[in-house]
């Protein structure tokens, strides 16, 4: 019987691997990964603060600085002085971000549902639609 910790190590090596892959299957559009990831967490927030996102992918706001600088220059994100408290500053996806974004995952979702059709059986398959949920709920969960 495999201990708690290998059970875990084997799944936390085939959630990498698929993570890999998914990354190989992705355009180049001149963002790096943390640039790539910075304007994922900003299209899910919505309208959001430097500060807000930092929690959200816990780093420390000076370390988001250059990313939202290089975003905003592409025309990828935009920035505009919180109305309610004019120190803040608010950030938001433009819809050239939106479409980058929607497009990058396109394409991931196409290689991914290719691959899952050719390599796995329908009971495969629908397992792995059952344990989505599951992954989710330990993804979210702190």
């Amino acid at each position: 019987m495999r201990s708690n910790t290998a059970n875990a190590t084997e799944l936390r090596e085939a959630i990498m691997a698929l993570t890999r892959q998914l990354r190989r299957h992705r355009s180049d559009n001149g963002l790096t990964l943390s640039q790539q990831q910075l304007l994922g967490e900003v299209g899910r927030a919505g309208v959001t603060t430097p500060a807000e996102l930092a929690v959200r992918m816990h780093v420390r706001v000076q370390s988001l600085t250059d990313g939202i600088n290089h975003l905003e220059a592409r025309g990828l994100v935009a920035r505009r002085t919180d109305p309610d408290d004019r120190r803040r500053q608010l950030i938001e996806s433009t819809p050239a971000g939106t479409a980058l974004l929607e497009a990058d995952r396109a394409e991931r979702d196409e290689w991914l549902n290719t691959a899952m059709r050719d390599t796995l059986t329908d009971l495969e398959f629908d397992l792995l639609m059952l344990v989505a949920p599951v992954l989710r709920k330990l993804a979210d969960g702190e």
